[in-house]
């Protein structure tokens, strides 16, 4: 599925404040590695059916198996020992260590022999950790992703000397010419070994973390299939973002494919725009969805149009930016693939008589186009009325009840357009009118 940066940004998944994002709040990975994996998987969603499925039984398996994983064996300190092993250099071993020579290398070089003997400690427990991970898939190698990790790491641990080490007991001490045989190992036979194995533990620890979030939150595995047509249908669909959310209803297909938004300020649309991108996205790198339930086609793209900005280096003000954005995003989808498309506060950067007009050419226009879906929020009302002889479209609102001294939101969505103004009412419950009557 394509996405571009600002859609990325505009669905927090990447955020300059990194809590803020949703990498930050699904990431449970426990190296550094497994982070950067998880940044990878989460930047670019899957492309068929074929792998998103596929990652969504590791994703259930590795769930099985989470509590058993062996983190107290392979952690990151563990990792950064081995990998630093290499990079060090370190004084020759005895080419035949034998007790008198091993002795007098632990004393003439004795930085190079800790080291050596730090790390055999640490090797020795990443390679009993991964023969906990061997076994563990082994149980169940239902996704052809965790058979090919399952073959790899199979592969490498069958060595004798490593087998040999796997035998080493917790806390036990070798002798120095233990401790050079196996550090001549380690350095002469192992470093593409340590370096593929050590790849293949930070993978996994990339999808245990989509697995750890998945179970955590309670997220469902969403159905998906491709269609010529493209469709979503969720239930008790939320925004993973925040503490208390409140969840929706949505279905988009064919025969209505537009979803007309309005609602006052902070009422809740943009949060709604959100759950719905958030949901599809995630749904396409393979990871459970937040929602009760969710069946939707596999997109060919995901685009939107939320947080337009204006640039004083080009002198491009807000309002030709959003142009510009609308106008890259109908250039993208005429190709006639399945897009979804999110457009918050449509032409929020002109006057209301321009925006008006605008917004029901565009609306006019990509209603038109079958193949995609859209979501639109607007604080034109005004709009809606004539919009309404356009069967496609769904009009959904949210309510917003106002008194004298206090304004609330129910943040749940009903069927109709809103005609709510509480600019006013906000400004004057802030206290700004009475600090302006007494200038």
């Amino acid at each position: 599925m394509q996405v571009d940066k600002t859609t990325l940004t505009d669905l927090s998944i990447f955020h300059h404040d990194e809590e803020q994002s949703v990498f930050h709040h699904l990431s449970f990975a426990h190296t550094n590695g497994g982070r950067e994996y998880f940044r990878a998987i989460l930047s670019k969603p899957l492309e068929s059916i074929e792998s998103i499925q596929d990652t969504q039984k590791t994703i259930q398996a590795l769930m099985q198996v989470q509590e058993k994983w062996p983190l107290h064996l392979i952690t990151n300190g563990a990792i950064m020992v081995i990998e630093k092993f290499y990079e060090t250099a370190i004084d020759q071993y005895p080419k035949q260590p034998d007790l008198f020579s091993s002795h007098l290398y632990k004393i003439l070089h004795a930085p190079d022999y800790s080291v050596t003997k730090y790390t055999i400690t640490h090797t020795v427990a990443f390679l009993k950790g991964m023969h906990i991970v061997l076994e563990l898939i082994a149980q169940n190698k239902k996704s052809k992703q965790l058979q090919s990790w399952f073959d790899q790491i199979e592969y490498h641990l069958n060595k004798p000397v490593l087998k040999e080490m796997v035998t080493i007991e917790k806390d036990a001490k070798l002798s120095p010419k233990e401790n050079i045989y196996y550090g001549i190992y380690l350095r002469n036979h192992f470093k593409r070994s340590s370096e593929e194995l050590i790849d293949i533990f930070c993978k996994l620890d990339a999808y245990m973390s989509m697995a750890i979030a998945c179970k955590k939150f309670h997220f469902v595995f969403p159905s998906i299939e491709a269609t010529d047509q493209p469709y979503v249908n969720a239930k008790g669909l939320y925004h993973l973002l925040l503490p208390t959310p409140v969840a929706y209803d949505i279905t988009l297909n064919k025969t209505e494919n537009f979803v007309f938004l309005t609602g006052a300020n902070m009422g809740g649309k943009s949060t709604y725009i959100k759950a719905v991108g958030l949901g599809v996205y995630l749904a396409h790198i393979g990871m459970g969805v937040p929602a009760k339930g969710m069946q939707l086609s596999l997109f060919d793209g995901l685009l939107s149009n939320i947080q337009v900005e204006d640039n004083i280096f080009k002198g491009q003000s807000y309002f030709y930016n959003e142009v510009q954005r609308i106008k890259k995003t109908i250039e993208k989808i005429s190709d006639g693939k399945n897009w979804l498309i999110l457009i918050d506060e449509l032409f929020k950067g002109t006057n209301i008589q321009d925006a008006m007009k605008c917004s029901t050419a565009v609306i006019e226009g990509l209603i038109k186009m079958k193949h995609s879906l859209f979501v639109l929020s607007t604080h034109l009302y005004e709009i809606g009325e004539a919009l309404k002889q356009y069967p496609n479209i769904q009009f959904r609102y949210f309510e917003t009840i106002m008194t004298e001294e206090k304004i609330e939101f129910s943040y749940r969505v009903k069927e109709g357009i809103s005609n709510d103004r509480i600019g006013y009412l906000i400004l004057k419950r802030e206290g700004v009118t009475k600090l302006l009557e007494n200038l």
